[in-house]
Formats: structure tokens, C-alpha cells, sequence
């Protein structure tokens, strides 16, 4: 688990007025990873836009649907799963990795489940597999990101508790503090967190003045090259 201390809810509220796009581009001055690692791709989309932005832990695992388990059971006899998520601060996240040849074949992820993660003080889930039940799971306000819906869970089942897994391209470690909303899911390195929503305010002040001077009687491309010049310092 990321052993990182979990950060005070304080910080965690600031980050939640933040959008992903804009995180993301305060983590790039950090220069701490390269820019084309550290986010789902779009084979993950998120299911519950109105919901706005989410942060949390990650609670992990691994996922199977498309095959009976061996023993016959389902997912609902891994009770112990709920005393694993429960060692990751909370707000928590669940996130699956979908190991079938074809992700989504069956949805571990409906109503149900939902209100299950829900009270374990769960706001989200992610997998690169797929979800279901939507309309009911968006009104208890769990987020949901994911590769597409499913109308059946299948033989959903999960293994492999508290695995480092990839889901969309994004390495996730259980503790790892998960950023997502409209526009997908990132990962936020802890040490660099704190700082996060000062440089986030000051790149959407530099981007407004952009925005606002192409829409201005002023506008030049020589007055344009020269502000894109002195915002890159």
C-alpha cells in the first residue's frame, strides 16, 4: 500500500473544486513523471458526470466474469473483501482490474453492490471492465468509471485482494490517491498533493488570461506569441 499518510480532509476538499484536466496539468510542473503516464485512457469513461469530481484511496483487486469459479461460488462469499478495503483511509475508491479476455463480459457493479461499498464509505468505483444498473447507482452518488455497461453481472467474482493492477493503462496501488471526473480518472502523487491547488489556481488564472485576450479588441498574433512567452516562464 502506499505508505504516504493520508492527507487531511482540508486538502481533499480543495481538490475536489479542481477538475482532472487542470490537476493534471499542475502535476506536469512537478515534472515527477512523464507526461503520458499517470491517467486511465479512454477505454475508461466515466458513467456519472453530474456527479463532479472525485477523490480518494484505492481499494484493489482483480475481476473475473466470463467463467464459473472453480469452487462455484460468487462474488457475494468474498466477505472478507469488505475487512481488505477497510484498511485504506477512507474516502475510498474501488478499483477492479477486469482480467477476462473480453473486459466486460459480466459487471461486478450494480445497485447492490453499490450500497454495499457505499456504507463502507466507498464514493467511487473503477474498472476497465463494465458496470450496470446505472440510473439507481448515480442517485445513491457513487461514481462510476468504466469501459461500458452490462445488463448481467455474469459470473463476476474477485481475486487477488490489494494487487498492484492496471486498469486503463493507469498502474494503481492500493492507498493511491485517484483523481476523476467527466474527463477520466489520474492518479495523484501524495508528496506533491499539498501544492497541488495553489499551482492549479495559478494555471487557470494564466489560461483565462489567454482565453479572455483571443476573445478581446486587442487581439493580435504578435500580442499573442508575446503573452504564451511570458506565461511559459
Amino acid at each position: 500500500m502506499n505508505s504516504l499518510p493520508a492527507l487531511d480532509e482540508g486538502l481533499l476538499a480543495k481538490l475536489r473544486q479542481i477538475d482532472t484536466c487542470t490537476v493534471c496539468n499542475a502535476i506536469e510542473t512537478f515534472g515527477v513523471r512523464l507526461r503520458n503516464t499517470g491517467y486511465a485512457d479512454s477505454s475508461v469513461r466515466c458513467f456519472t458526470p453530474d456527479l463532479g469530481p472525485m477523490v480518494g484511496y484505492a481499494a484493489t483487486a482483480r475481476l473475473r466474469s466470463g467463467d464459473p469459479r472453480v469452487d462455484g461460488k460468487t462474488y457475494h462469499d468474498r466477505t472478507e473483501w469488505w475487512g481488505d478495503i477497510l484498511h485504506i483511509p477512507a474516502p475510498r475508491i474501488v478499483v477492479l482490474e477486469d482480467m477476462d479476455r473480453k473486459p466486460g463480459t459480466g459487471a461486478f457493479l450494480g445497485d447492490v453492490h453499490a450500497a454495499i461499498i457505499k456504507s463502507l464509505g466507498c464514493i467511487g468505483y473503477m474498472t476497465n471492465g463494465a458496470v450496470r444498473e446505472l440510473p439507481s447507482v448515480q442517485q445513491m452518488g457513487v461514481h462510476l468509471f468504466a469501459g461500458e455497461p452490462a445488463v448481467s453481472h455474469a459470473y463476476a467474482h474477485i481475486f487477488d485482494l490489494g494487487a498492484t493492477i492496471n486498469v486503463g493503462g493507469l498502474l494503481v496501488r492500493p492507498g493511491d490517491l485517484l483523481h476523476g471526473d467527466r474527463h477520466g480518472v489520474l492518479s495523484i502523487p501524495k508528496e506533491i498533493a499539498p501544492q497541488i491547488p495553489e499551482v492549479a489556481a495559478r494555471l487557470r488564472a494564466a489560461e483565462k488570461r489567454i482565453v479572455d485576450f483571443c476573445g478581446s479588441p486587442d487581439f493580435s498574433l504578435e500580442k499573442l506569441a508575446a503573452m504564451l512567452r511570458q506565461e511559459s516562464r
